[in-house]
């Protein structure tokens, strides 16, 4: 059996690392973040993790409850950080594009982490006040219960998802990543019309589009069918 969580006054308790540093859940976690910044998903780990802090690895388990527990507080992490740098203004539409943005840069900002953490739900208290935000500015604006459901598990979804893709791109090594931007230039741009005629009608237009998210698109789109679906509302309720 995993061994239980201490709780927070008695790892006030502990003694500083060999480093002189006493640690918290915050410089775990942010420690872990700059391992995955610098070894990837497979360089997270409880040795290489205590050798950083100057702890014994064991030493982790009175925060965490294993790795897999670090990685929630990692994904929880990045929801508290893209939350910390938005700021309602009262207007569904741009909270909501706003906040969206907002997730989606948090993320991209730790390519690796994001990799790892982006499919995760972490039931944690900065996740948490994420999605009651999102919620909150739904109902706000006047959408029934289910409809606001509905939306805020695309929203959400839609937003981990781009941040997951483009992250993944960003992981990749500078070489790899322009090897297949250059795709578009390239192999998609010389198809023949004989044989691919919609591929080269759009060729130079999907050469400039294609190295660059879509996400920013996508919520458009999101917030177009919801803006629709307030007006139906509205219109039914009158």
């Amino acid at each position: 059996m995993p061994k239980p969580v201490v709780r927070d006054e008695a790892r006030r308790r502990r003694r500083p690392t060999r480093q002189g540093t006493v640690l918290s859940e915050a410089l775990i976690v942010d420690t872990a973040l700059r391992l995955l910044r610098e070894h990837g998903g497979g360089g997270l780990t409880a040795r290489r993790l205590g050798l950083a802090l100057g702890a014994d690895p064991s030493t982790l388990y009175r925060y965490f409850a294993g790795m897999d527990d670090l990685t929630r507080a990692i994904g929880d992490e990045l929801m508290g950080r893209a939350l910390g740098s938005w700021a309602a203004t009262g207007r569904w539409r741009d909270d909501l594009r706003a906040l969206g943005l907002a997730v989606h840069a948090a993320y991209l900002a730790h390519p690796q982490a994001a990799v790892l953490t982006a499919s995760r739900v972490t039931g944690r208290p900065r996740e948490i006040a994420v999605d009651e935000t999102i919620l909150g500015i739904l109902r706000g604006a006047g959408l029934p219960d289910e409809d606001a459901a509905r939306i805020y598990h695309t929203f959400i979804d839609q937003s981990l998802a781009f941040a997951a893709l483009d992250a993944g791109a960003l992981a990749l090594t500078e070489e790899s990543r322009t090897a297949d931007e250059g795709m578009w230039a390239t192999t998609y741009a010389r198809l023949p019309a004989s044989s691919h005629p919609h591929i080269a009608a759009t060729a130079p237009l999907l050469a400039r589009r294609m190295p660059h998210s879509a996400y920013p698109g996508a919520l458009e789109m999101l917030l177009d069918h919801t803006a629709a679906r307030l007006r139906a509302v509205r219109a039914a309720g009158g």
